[in-house]
């Protein structure tokens, strides 16, 4: 066996100096990439993200811009019923083309056609009053546009409701198949 040879100072000194774990400059930083405090970053953005999202859920009304004469199929001479309804503090106003509905839905006349019932507006006397006014003439009968108006004050969710109740009507001999009565809707200023 060989006798081992032993290290000078200086060859020691060296293996330790070699073999020692090195400090990097902040220049020469290691190969990895340290993406936690990014993913945290991003992480707590997605979370407030969810946190503030609202979901809107959005109906929409088909709504037609108004034709000359008021009906499909009909001329400038032919008399229309052109029927208005303005909602108001105190109810429903309702004009044709006669002029302002009086009270009760009876007769021309000034004053709320339909006023409201305590602090409730009365829908069901909107549609009578709408299906009356159709029944009228026969010439109203193919008439299908309406014009609703409201005031500034009015909510928006009293539109809607007058929108359905004049839309249709039920019909007591086949409750299945209600009768038309409005379905095209335009939407007027009030003035």
């Amino acid at each position: 066996m060989a006798e081992t040879e032993k290290l000078s100072a200086s060859q020691r000194a060296k293996v330790r100096r070699l073999s020692a774990p090195k400090e990097l400059a902040p220049d020469e930083e290691g190969g990895e990439l340290n993406i936690v405090p990014f993913l945290d970053i991003v992480t707590n953005v997605l979370m407030f993200v969810l946190a503030t999202v609202s979901v809107t859920f959005t109906a929409t009304i088909d709504s037609y811009p108004p034709r000359a004469g008021g009906g499909a199929g009909r001329t400038p001479t032919t008399k229309t019923l052109s029927l208005t309804v303005i909602i108001v503090n105190e109810g429903f106003s309702i004009k044709a083309s006669g002029g302002n509905v009086a009270p009760g839905c009876s007769d021309t006349g000034p004053g709320i056609a339909i006023p409201k019932k305590g602090n409730d507006y009365d829908f069901e006397g909107l549609r009578d009053c709408a299906a009356k006014l159709k029944s009228a003439a026969p010439e109203f009968e193919s008439e299908e546009q309406v014009t609703i108006s409201a005031n500034p004050n009015i909510p928006y969710q009293l539109v809607i409701g007058a929108i359905d109740y004049l839309r249709e009507v039920p019909n007591p001999n086949d409750p299945q198949k209600p009768r038309r009565l409005f379905p095209e809707v335009n939407f007027g200023l009030a003035r």
